[in-house]
């Protein structure tokens, strides 16, 4: 069962290409940037790390301000391939050497779904947190989670995520974090 089991010592968070053009034509903008600002709390409070992708910046712009803001100590790479599984961010993720990877972001059924693909083919352990990754439709969405649930990716939520890293509400970062989700 380790391979739903999510720890905050072996997890890191992989934010993918929430952009400042992109953004606004996803379903459920402002929930999806709710959801990863949390998450990236989170993943501060818990001292894990944080990497973020762009897609071609130059023509859809940098990572939407409502998230850059909460990422102080994130590792920001650039990538014109649609998975984020390029040499560079595979070796950012291999010097942390952790195994369990969250990820989030844009699109579901494209760069995150290649992501998550490419991911899995390299040995990690991948939770997609259905709540806080967006496609420009409802079929394209359902159809990325569908793909990467077939590929063996754990399909989760933002509060199950939460939970999970805490372990219990004696943890030290219950108390700051569960006001997130209140």
């Amino acid at each position: 069962m380790d391979k739903f089991t999510l720890y905050k010592e072996d997890s890191i968070l992989l934010i993918i290409d929430m952009q400042e053009r992109l953004f606004p034509a996803m379903k459920y903008g402002k929930e999806i940037i709710e959801k990863t600002n949390i998450l990236a709390a989170a993943a501060k409070a818990m001292n894990m790390p944080v990497i973020v992708t762009e897609h071609y910046p130059k023509g859809l712009g940098k990572t939407v301000t409502e998230i850059a803001n909460s990422l102080e100590n994130a590792q920001i790479f650039e990538k014109n391939s649609f998975s984020a599984c390029t040499d560079e961010i595979v070796a950012a993720i291999k010097e942390k050497g952790r195994k369990k990877i969250m990820v989030v972001g844009t699109e579901t059924h494209v760069c995150v779904f290649q992501t998550v693909r490419g991911l899995i083919g390299l040995g990690y352990e991948v939770f997609l947190v259905s709540d806080a990754v967006a496609s420009r439709s409802k079929g394209n969405y359902r159809n990325g989670l569908d793909l990467m649930k077939s590929i063996g990716a754990v399909i989760t939520n933002t509060e199950t995520v939460l939970f999970d890293l805490m372990k219990g509400s004696g943890s030290p970062e219950f108390k700051a974090l569960s006001k997130l989700i209140k």
